[in-house]
C-alpha cells in the first residue's frame, strides 16, 4: 500500500515557493478601503505549497485508499449505493443548465422552468400524488417539509394534533423528523412478518394522531400486505400517510405511493434517479402531495399558461420557502435525464432487477446467516450474524470488517435496531450476476472462517492501509484539524 500512499500529508509536502497555478498579473486596478485592522491576518495562513505533479499524486493517491461505486459493490442497505450513469452528469454539466443564474427574469430561463414543470409531472405520475415541490435539498429536508405541511394542513382545520406514529422499523430520521416538527414520537412495533403490527397500531390511533410515517417496502425490505387497512385505519381518526421515498426503486411502474393511500411522500432523487449519494454531491428530495394539502406548499411552483411557465406564489396557506431559490437545480436535471433515457418501461425494469438481485442474494445467504423474516423481499433483506455471535464470539462488526480485505465495502450493520446483530444488504439493480456471485462467495467464506479461525476474524480488516480503528476513540476524541508542529 505503501506505492499508493506515501503517508504524508499535503501540509507536508513541497517546498516554500513552489506552484501549482500561475496567474496573470490583475488588470483592475487597487483601491484604497478604509478596513478596520482587525480583520487583517497578522501572519500567512500556512497553505500548502506545492507543484502541480505533487497535487496532482496527492489527491490521486487519495482516491485509490476509498471505495466507492466506481471502484466495487457498495452493498450498503437502505443507501442504494448504486452506479451513477455518467450521461446524467454531463447533461447537467451543459452550460444552458450549469451556467444560469437563479435571479434571472422567467423569460429568459423558459428551458429551465419547462423542465422542472416536467420533471413534477413525472415524479407525481410515478408516486400518484397531485403536485410535487422540488424546493427540499435531500432527502431528510424532505420528510422535514412533508411533516410541516401535514402540521398546516390540520392548524388550517383548527385541529392541535401532537402525536406523530412512526414503526419501529423506521429509517431514523423518521422519528428525528417528527420531534424537530414539536411532535411528540410514538413507536409502533412490528409484527411476525415484519409489517406493521395492526392491533397494536389501532391501540395508538386517536384525534391526537397528527399522521404515520411508513416506507413501504420498509427497512427490512419487506411489502406491507396490510397497507390498505394501515392507511384506513389512520384516515379514519382524521390523520394522514406519511411515505418515506427512500426505497421507491423497488416499486417503481408496479405500485404508487398515492395508490397505497399515502397523502405525502419524499423522493430522493440522490439514491433512486442517479445522481451522487452521500459525498458525491449534493442531493435532492422532492415532496409529492394529494391535492388537499397541495394549498400548503412551499413557494413557488412552475406553471404553464399553454404559451410560457412561469413562478407560481399563489398559494394561499403555503409554509413558505424550505430552500434558497427553488432546490438543487442541477441534482433535479440529472434525474429528469435518467427518467427520460429509460422511460416507463426502464423504471419498472430497475425494480425488476432491483428485487431479484436481492432475493439472489438472500436465497444463498440465509444458509450461512439467521434470516429472522423467511419471506420474499423487495429491493434489500435483513440477515443476522447472531448465529457466529452465539456460537464462536464472532460479531456482525468482524465480519463487516473482515469483508474489506476481500475488496468490499461492508453492508449497513446494527440497523434496523429490531433485529440482532443486522446486515442489510441492499444489491441495487445495477450490479451485474458476476459481481453478487464474487460476494455470495466472500460471505460464505467468511461465514466459515467464523466458525473455523474465528479469531482471525475478530482481528480483522489485514489489507487495508488502516487496520482496525478504535471507534470509541475516533467518536469521541475525533482529531479533525492538522496543526504544524503536532
Amino acid at each position: 500500500m505503501n506505492s499508493i500512499w506515501n503517508e504524508k500529508l499535503i501540509f507536508e509536502l513541497g517546498a516554500p515557493g513552489r506552484r501549482a497555478f500561475s496567474l496573470p498579473a490583475s488588470d483592475v486596478p487597487e483601491m484604497e478601503l478604509d478596513w478596520p485592522e482587525n480583520i487583517f491576518r497578522e501572519e500567512a495562513p500556512g497553505l500548502p505549497e506545492v507543484s502541480e505533479p505533487e497535487l496532482v499524486r496527492h489527491y490521486t493517491a487519495l482516491s485509490r485508499l476509498n471505495h466507492g461505486v466506481d471502484t466495487d459493490f457498495y452493498p450498503l442497505g437502505s443507501c442504494t449505493m448504486k452506479y451513477n450513469p455518467k450521461v446524467d452528469e454531463a447533461l447537467a454539466a451543459l452550460p444552458g443548465f450549469a451556467g444560469i443564474h437563479p435571479y434571472l427574469p422567467e423569460e429568459l430561463v423558459q428551458g429551465a422552468l419547462q423542465l422542472i414543470y416536467e420533471m413534477e409531472a413525472y415524479l407525481a405520475e410515478i408516486s400518484g400524488m397531485d403536485r410535487v415541490t422540488m424546493q427540499p435539498a435531500a432527502g431528510a429536508h424532505g420528510e422535514l417539509t412533508g411533516i410541516l405541511l401535514v402540521r398546516a394542513y390540520h392548524r388550517c382545520r383548527g385541529e392541535n394534533r401532537t402525536r406523530i406514529l412512526v414503526p419501529d422499523s423506521a429509517h431514523g430520521t423518521n422519528p428525528a423528523t417528527a420531534a424537530m416538527a414539536g411532535y411528540q414520537v410514538v413507536s409502533v412495533p412490528s409484527d411476525q412478518r415484519g409489517g406493521v403490527d395492526v392491533a397494536a397500531l389501532g391501540k395508538l390511533l386517536d384525534e391526537r394522531v397528527a399522521g404515520l410515517m411508513l416506507t413501504n417496502p420498509n427497512t427490512l425490505g419487506l411489502f406491507d400486505e396490510n397497507i390498505h387497512i394501515i392507511a384506513d385505519m389512520v384516515h379514519k381518526v382524521g390523520g394522514l400517510l406519511y411515505y418515506d421515498g427512500a426505497n421507491t426503486n423497488a416499486i417503481m411502474g408496479y405500485t404508487r405511493p398515492g395508490d397505497m393511500g399515502f397523502d405525502v411522500v419524499h423522493f430522493n432523487l440522490h439514491k433512486t434517479f442517479a445522481t451522487p449519494h452521500g459525498g458525491g454531491g449534493p442531493g435532492a428530495g422532492p415532496v409529492g402531495v394529494k391535492k388537499d394539502l397541495v394549498p400548503f406548499l412551499p413557494v413557488p411552483l412552475v406553471d404553464f399558461d399553454g404559451k410560457r411557465y412561469y413562478f407560481n406564489y399563489d398559494l394561499p396557506h403555503s409554509i413558505g420557502k424550505v430552500r434558497s431559490f427553488y432546490g438543487n437545480f442541477g441534482v433535479v436535471v440529472k434525474a429528469y435525464a435518467y427518467i427520460r433515457s429509460l422511460g416507463a418501461e426502464g423504471l419498472k425494469q430497475v425494480s425488476r432487477d432491483a428485487v431479484l438481485n436481492a432475493n439472489y442474494l438472500m436465497a444463498h445467504l440465509k444458509k450461512y446467516f439467521y434470516l429472522p423474516y423467511d419471506r420474499f423481499c423487495k429491493h434489500e433483506f435483513v440477515i443476522s450474524g447472531k448465529w457466529q455471535k452465539e456460537r464462536n464470539g464472532v460479531k456482525t462488526l468482524d465480519m463487516a470488517k473482515r469483508l474489506l480485505d476481500y475488496g468490499f465495502h461492508p453492508p449497513t450493520i446494527y440497523f434496523p435496531l429490531i433485529v440482532e446483530e443486522a446486515m442489510m444488504i441492499e444489491p441495487t439493480e445495477t450490479e451485474s450476476k458476476e459481481t453478487l456471485d464474487r460476494f455470495i462467495d466472500a460471505m460464505i467464506r467468511i461465514a466459515r472462517e467464523a466458525e473455523e479461525e474465528p479469531e482471525k476474524i475478530k482481528g480483522a480488516p489485514y489489507t487495508t492501509y488502516i487496520g482496525r480503528l478504535d471507534e470509541v476513540a475516533a467518536a469521541r476524541k475525533p482529531e479533525l484539524r492538522w496543526r504544524a508542529g503536532k
